[in-house]
């Protein structure tokens, strides 16, 4: 019993319970390995083929005995594993992080995620991805919903105007000042400004806009039965628009990056966030969001993912992380 107390008291290991320390399969694994217990008629080897019965042993086992390398006390639950502050140890200091264990290929379901995120949040513990890719090496993650602050200036506002429907976008003539100001459309010429499919449905769903077709006037619905024939994701597309517009954002095509959106702060020249919205039930893969967050990174932005529910938009944003 001793030698379990000590294992216990400075490193954190196991629970005590009458007459001894229980070891969950994670612990003892590694103290075998370390050399720091022997159990009677098994080795290493024998036990980790034992564990490995269930396929997320191994993947789970790694990140267990990097945290434990990089110097942190390691229990399990609420997720897959609770992770103190270094130098910290059960009962004696509170856990900084809540860490869900992932494989490369997982599909990330963000409505479970964003569950985690909220208990993680309650706990006042960090929320963190660890993903073992195929060659068994490991990448830490942040996931956090974003609150995305009203900006102070909001939205630039402007006079009704008319609009010519052309394709599934609309042409402005005339002077256009206060389109310019918004930053919405792109000048064809002097007098010509074309307006894109998203930016349009914004403009006629709030109003700003009057559309004709052919001399008679296309209704919100009827522009959005057109675009989403065509567009699939647009209905998500433009809900994600026009809350980043009615926030004082100013989102633009983000295609270049693989996204739906760059988005801009203010006056910005330079995009502080990609953002791509995912519609209710939509799961990605830990692959394609890292993905996303290498790029983000690469250009120096933020990586949101804004997921699309009947009432509300919750924004995620990932990222990378040193533990």
């Amino acid at each position: 019993m001793g030698e379990g107390v000590t294992l216990y008291k400075q490193g954190g290991y196991g629970k005590p319970e009458k007459g001894g320390l229980v070891l969950g399969p994670h612990e003892g694994l590694y103290l075998i390995h370390k050399q720091k217990i022997e159990v009677t008629g098994e080795t290493f080897d024998t036990l980790l083929s034992f564990f490995a019965k269930d396929t997320n042993f191994v993947r789970s086992y790694l990140v267990y005995r990097d945290l434990r390398e990089r110097g942190y006390a390691v229990q399990s639950g609420p997720h897959d594993f609770r992770v103190y502050k270094r130098g910290a140890r059960p009962g004696s200091g509170g856990s900084q992080y809540l860490v869900r264990v992932l494989s490369e290929r997982d599909l990330i379901d963000f409505e479970v995620v964003n569950r985690e995120i909220l208990t993680a949040k309650n706990m006042r513990k960090q929320y963190i991805l660890a993903v073992v890719d195929d060659e068994d090496e490991l990448t830490y993650y942040d996931a956090r919903q974003h609150g995305l602050p009203n900006l102070k200036d909001g939205m630039v506002l402007f006079p009704v105007f008319e609009a010519e429907q052309v394709g599934v976008g609309a042409l402005i003539h005339g002077p256009a000042l206060e389109i310019e100001e918004g930053w919405f459309g792109k000048h064809l010429d002097g007098v010509r400004t074309l307006l894109s499919a998203i930016e349009t449905y914004f403009l006629v769903s709030n109003g700003h806009c009057i559309l004709r077709t052919d001399g008679r006037t296309t209704s919100c619905d009827e522009f959005l039965a057109i675009t989403s024939s065509i567009d699939p994701e647009f209905s998500e597309k433009a809900r994600v628009y026009a809350d980043l517009r009615h926030r004082g954002y100013i989102p633009k095509t983000g295609y270049k990056f693989g996204h739906h959106f760059r988005v801009y702060a203010g006056g910005k020249t330079h995009a502080d966030m990609l953002v791509h919205a995912v519609r209710k039930g939509e799961r990605l893969s830990m692959n394609t969001i890292a993905r996303s967050v290498r790029l983000a990174h690469s250009v120096k932005k933020k990586m949101l993912f804004a997921c699309v529910y009947p009432e509300s938009i919750q924004y995620i944003e990932f990222g990378r992380v040193k533990l």
